[in-house]
């Protein structure tokens, strides 16, 4: 495939990872044990400090072809070479191509962003944050545990879809098509239909919970 000249492209190392999905914005820190990736990481860290994380497809045996790049921040090395990095999710990236395949991937990627958006997306922003809030409050008083959203989760359309998808658990097809979409309303939308089925689901329980403690007073 040739890019058109207008779109920006670069050659990036990637790093596949099974059931990870990494979002802007969010950290994911790795250690790096396997001999190609420690070649990849000192490769990297003489250079920008960015490669791109891709999850694998367990199902199709090859990696997602969007990804998202990662800059490491911090690193410390262990014996036998191995490595702890702690990284940050940047720009999010289509594979256009592989260019090398060992020993380890080098792939030609376009950077991607969501479009401008048609609507005033502040009262989809407000609903959705209202829901987190809704299933953060069943879920405390489902657990008997104090379950508190973090001070620094953003409001800001962009980023806020990014945060939700980062912590949806278990997940990871569904945070890859999160990951791929490029209108910040469908992400948001998509985002709330799932809180909507997880706190109607929490509910449920909460109310079951509640019936059997009252039957055995």
């Amino acid at each position: 495939m040739t890019p058109s000249s207008s779109i920006a492209v670069r050659e990036l190392p990637l790093f596949p990872l099974p059931e990870l999905v990494l979002f802007p914005g969010r950290p994911l820190p790795l250690h790096i044990f396997e001999f190609r990736y420690r070649i990849m990481m000192n490769t990297i860290l003489e250079s920008d400090r960015r490669f791109g994380v891709l999850m694998w497809d367990q199902n199709q045996g090859k990696p997602a072809n969007v990804g998202c790049c990662a800059e490491i921040i911090q690193f410390q090395r262990l014996p036998d070479d191995r490595m702890k990095i702690l990284t940050v999710g940047q720009q999010r990236f289509r594979v256009l191509e592989y260019v090398r395949e060992k020993p380890y991937r080098i792939g030609l990627v376009e950077w991607i962003e969501d479009y401008p958006p048609k609507k005033d997306l502040r009262p989809l922003t407000q609903n959705v944050a209202q829901l987190l809030q809704d299933v953060v409050r069943l879920s405390s008083k489902l657990t008997e545990q104090e379950i508190v959203l973090p001070e620094t989760m953003p409001d800001l359309p962009i980023e806020l879809s990014y945060w939700i998808a980062s912590n949806l658990y278990g997940v990871a097809e569904e945070q890859q098509a999160l990951l791929e979409m490029q209108d910040t309303a469908a992400r948001l939308e998509r985002e709330a239909e799932i809180l909507i089925s997880t706190r109607n689901h929490l509910a449920a329980r909460t109310v079951l919970k509640e019936t059997l403690e009252d039957t055995l007073k």
